[in-house]
């Protein structure tokens, strides 16, 4: 067995030290007066469409000679980040004055590009001793104009560095464009550009380890704390009110129903048994479509167990702002490593279920997420090559993730599906199940399972919906987010309102005499994701000023892959609690 385990340590570590966040090119941080610091230009975009990006140098900017191209980490590539060397120089502790690093003469099709990109909001983005610099490339003139036609375009010129040091470290960056120092490009006619830059240095107090502080404080600002704070006390009260109600009800309900049946036991033997006991033989009897039932489980553990490992990360701080790539490396290594948990979650569960393909059942549980997500991939890569957007991944970084997947994940699955075929756990069924199913009794239209996955989603979904916006905000926009202890308490409360509310409508299911509740439960207990997809229409039209197709493709692309994989991870949270609890009731009463 050490074997396997040491190949596999070597294989995380291996991963993480490919795939981990290249630092700049120095990389203690230090320097002496005129030393070189490191400053790359990344990528410029429309300010509302976070994943149309573009190289900096497809704008016609000043290309300067030798021109460089930084090697970058797969979690970099992912975030849609090209690094190049930019062309100002800004060694240590040098100030310039309105100095001139290019004149250029803009054709008619390079100042209509410029128009294009002043119009729509372009900014630009660049890294200093990495430390992110923004700024705007242009502005509009509107002056109370109504008519476009009418409007102004201005291309920024001077760039106005100041950079704050302690000691030989860069601390703290700021870019200012020069409000006066404008190239106009309403016309479609030849422009004279000079492009200039100015760097003042100035000292600071404030130690090299503190220095992100700036970015992580953004989010914990008081009146944002306040909404995040009002948020979990809401979602609290929710819980407590849902938690307090459901288990008075359920108790008392269960309560008279033990000594009810426990009565019944007692009085004549002839006598019809009524509600969930009336079912017991047929409660156990195994879902229909035993292997998809199994994959969704196994893809729902591995999902969850993903979620948590995310969660310990961001709590020991490994996902500070503008750690570039660290969270789409994380999800990559952490998903590949975990693939085993999904193996042998399905692959026991079909064996309990006495399933006998269980080859097949594998295959299923392997294509169950990644399926749907590499569809959407190739489509939404194949949008961002005919933009030529940076959010297409090169060719290498693709077969760097297939070779992963084929050399990490599978392998892992499949040694996870044969451990799981070998573990011959048998289902602990409290009662026999009969040979032939009761029939069902017809039931009213409310207790069919679109109306109760509603009920059973919206709950959940009200407990999470305000720090929802926050996580929006800050992955399909520029709100920087890092109150991860709060999110996770969020986490917490979804899965605790999932797993009563599944509980619960199991509850009333059986009652009713309705045994098909493994699906159900299942269903409901994942209805959330349809609630936050749902959420992500109000969000695009009401809350974000996000357009142009390949955004919208984008955004409702991986919205729904991310939708997706809730609903497995919360419909396996939800089965597993239905499961607890119905054994729990069955066991607890005697059933012939």
């Amino acid at each position: 067995m050490r074997t396997p385990t040491t190949l596999l340590l070597f294989l995380g570590a291996l991963l993480f030290s490919a795939a981990g966040i290249v630092r700049s090119d120095a990389s203690d941080h230090r320097y002496k007066e005129g030393d070189s610091v490191p400053l790359y230009a990344n990528k410029v975009g429309p300010f509302h469409n976070p994943s149309e990006t573009y190289r900096y140098f497809d704008l016609p900017f000043c290309v300067p000679e030798g021109v460089k191209d930084k090697k970058e980490a797969l979690g970099e590539v992912l975030n849609g980040d090209r690094l190049v060397s930019a062309p100002y120089k800004l060694n240590f502790r040098d100030e310039k004055d309105s100095e001139t690093y290019c004149k250029k003469k803009l054709s008619r099709e390079e100042v209509e590009q410029f128009r294009r990109a002043v119009e729509k909001d372009y900014y630009f983005q660049m890294y200093y001793d990495d430390l992110p610099i923004w700024g705007f490339i242009g502005k509009v003139e509107k002056e109370g104009k109504s008519d476009p036609t009418e409007f102004k375009y201005f291309l920024y010129k001077h760039i106005q560095f100041e950079i704050l040091y302690n000691k030989d470290r860069v601390i703290e960056i700021n870019a200012r464009m020069d409000p006066h120092s404008l190239v106009d490009l309403t016309e479609d006619k030849e422009v004279d550009a000079e492009f200039m830059y100015t760097v003042k240095w100035k000292e600071t107090e404030t130690s090299f380890e503190k220095r992100m502080d700036k970015y992580a404080m953004s989010s914990s600002l008081p009146h944002h704390l306040e909404i995040h704070w009002f948020s979990i006390i809401n979602s609290c009260v929710t819980v407590l009110l849902l938690t307090g109600f459901l288990a008075t009800i359920l108790m008392r309900v269960l309560k008279n129903d033990f000594m009810k049946y426990a009565q019944d036991e007692e009085a004549a033997d002839d006598q019809e048994e009524t509600g969930w006991k009336y079912i017991h033989g047929d409660v156990f009897r195994f879902p229909k479509h035993k292997s998809l039932f199994a994959a969704s489980l196994g893809s729902g553990t591995q999902l969850f167990t993903l979620t948590i490992f995310i969660f310990m990360l961001s709590l020991v701080g490994v996902f500070y702002p503008y750690n570039r790539g660290a969270l789409f490396t994380a999800l990559v290594v952490i998903y590949a490593l975990t693939s085993g948990i999904a193996g042998y979650t399905a692959s026991s569960f079909y064996c309990q279920l006495e399933g006998k393909n269980w080859v097949r059942n594998l295959l299923l549980t392997g294509g169950l997420f990644c399926g749907p997500l590499f569809l959407t991939f190739c489509f939404l890569n194949t949008v961002a090559i005919a933009y030529s957007a940076t959010a297409a991944l090169p060719f290498g970084t693709i077969v760097v993730i297939v070779l992963i997947w084929t050399l990490v994940t599978s392998p892992l699955l499949v040694l996870g599906g044969i451990a799981g075929k070998n573990s011959k756990a048998e289902f602990q069924a409290p009662v026999r199940t009969t040979k032939y199913p009761r029939e069902i009794p017809p039931l009213p239209w409310y207790r069919s399972a679109i109306p109760q996955m509603a009920m059973a989603g919206f709950l959940p979904f009200s407990a999470i919906y305000i720090e929802l916006y926050y996580i929006f905000a800050s992955v399909w926009g520029h709100r920087i987010y890092t109150i991860y202890s709060i999110l996770f308490i969020v986490f917490i409360i979804l899965l605790i309102v999932t797993a009563f509310i599944t509980v619960a409508l199991t509850y009333f299911q059986l009652a009713a005499e309705d045994h098909e509740w493994w699906w159900r439960s299942f269903l409901c207990g994942g209805s959330t994701g349809l609630f936050i997809y749902a959420y992500c229409l109000y969000y695009y039209y009401a809350r974000s000023d996000m357009s142009g197709f390949m955004q919208t493709s984008f955004f409702f692309g991986y919205m729904a892959c991310i939708c997706y994989g809730f609903f497995l991870m919360l419909g396996t949270v939800g089965f597993r609690a239905a499961l607890l609890f119905v054994r729990h009731i069955y066991r607890s009463i005697k059933c012939e």
